[in-house]
């Protein structure tokens, strides 16, 4: 194919040749430059939270560009002002929280570094198997060997422990211990959900060293696992909280908030981002946010989530033994190591789908997924199955 030539001769390899050229979407579906469509049940990885082309994220991104697209942190505009306080209002924040904007998960978890830098401790503890980012601060919180040895030595004093595991965790911990950094749910890692009560215990952890506790939901937060934040549900108050992916609907645009103590460590010029609050970025969140409070899609993606997960399973022809996750952050698990394999099949029948792990394959649709999606979901994810399994 052309455009497979025209990338490689002027992208970096970093990604590989991608298999499709996707040149248009609404709602849960894509075309290619072909004409074929294909139901997205990866959403951008998460980040398409009320799908392709929503007519609301449309108007917000339109008019706000046409008004006024940019002015650098030199001033204030009106969107950061009223997202900061949208969101401080969902996460049930304290009044003393703050919030800082980027333009990515990676740059929201660098900031958390620092803020992390700023109690004058450097040990942090994370879970193996986690994803943070890919930045060199990000990376070194990112425990997975193969991201990380090509780009060693990295920056700080980092364990990892066994996700999930709350004992480990209190092991680790000390008094010089700045920080503790968790995703609620693994997402790169397989969507591996932890016990009840992992988030609680390391809260508790936390409060006995004076550490700071870290969440990480990039992928888990905005609704997308049945509640707006998934830590929500152990009833916990974390010191920092790390958004970005579904946040801005597809438009590029990242968080931290702080709570407490941390909330007040940044000063002026001790971080910052040209790009970050950028009025068009916030336009998205606020209409993405809009849309998602106003259908009730958080308690939509709770409701779903066993339907999926039944139907997955039901129509899986015995390569699929079980789903985890929650809410609308799923992983169909394999018998055998078939993911690439599944994952190209559910192309050819116009699913796009994505092999976590080798015996894994995830899924994260938009929340505006319809009846009608899911309907054609499972009929063509039978048919694929069917085709791996011979």
């Amino acid at each position: 194919m052309i455009w497979q030539e025209r990338w490689q001769h002027s992208l970096m390899n970093n990604y590989g040749t991608p298999p499709l050229l996707i040149a248009r979407g609404a709602g849960s579906r894509v075309w290619d430059d072909t004409g074929k469509e294909y139901l997205d049940m990866i959403a951008g990885i998460a980040v398409n939270a009320v799908g392709h082309a929503h007519p609301a994220v449309v108007k917000a991104v339109s008019d706000q560009l046409s008004t006024l697209g940019h002015t650098s942190n030199l001033v204030a505009t009106n969107g950061p002002i009223e997202l900061a306080e949208r969101l401080l209002s969902l996460l049930q924040a304290p009044g003393d929280a703050r919030v800082f904007f980027c333009n990515s998960g990676t740059e929201a978890n660098e900031a958390a570094f620092k803020l992390g830098r700023l109690t004058n401790r450097v040990h942090v503890v994370v879970a193996q198997g986690s994803f943070h980012g890919r930045t060199i601060g990000a990376l070194s919180w990112t425990a997975q060997p193969a991201k990380q040895d090509p780009f060693r030595p990295l920056p700080g004093e980092v364990t990892a422990v066994p996700f999930g595991d709350a004992d480990a965790l209190a092991a680790a911990v000390s008094a010089t211990t700045a920080a503790v950094v968790l995703e609620p749910i693994q997402g790169e890692g397989g969507v591996i959900v932890p016990p009840v009560g992992y988030l609680r215990r390391a809260r508790e952890i936390c409060d006995t060293h004076g550490a700071l506790l870290m969440l990480d939901e990039v992928q888990t937060g905005i609704g997308r696992t049945g509640e707006w934040f998934d830590f929500q549900r152990e009833a916990i108050t974390p010191d920092v909280v790390m958004l970005a992916k579904g946040l801005g609907g597809g438009f590029p645009i990242g968080a931290c908030i702080a709570y407490g103590r941390a909330a007040s460590f940044f000063g002026p010029g001790s971080h910052g981002s040209t790009f970050g609050g950028n009025p068009v970025a916030c336009a998205a969140a606020l209409a993405v946010l809009k849309v998602i409070e106003e259908g009730d899609l958080v308690t939509r993606a709770a409701t779903l989530h066993e339907v999926l997960a039944t139907g997955l399973v039901a129509r899986g022809n015995g390569l699929v033994t079980s789903v985890r996750g929650r809410g609308l952050l799923l992983a169909a698990v394999l018998d055998s190591d078939r993911g690439p394999e599944l994952e190209s099949a559910a192309r050819q029948q116009g699913i796009l789908v994505n092999a976590v792990l080798p015996n894994a394959i995830r899924l994260a649709p938009a929340l505006t997924i319809t009846d009608t999606d899911i309907a054609d979901l499972l009929s063509r994810w039978d048919l694929t199955t069917a085709q791996v399994v011979g």
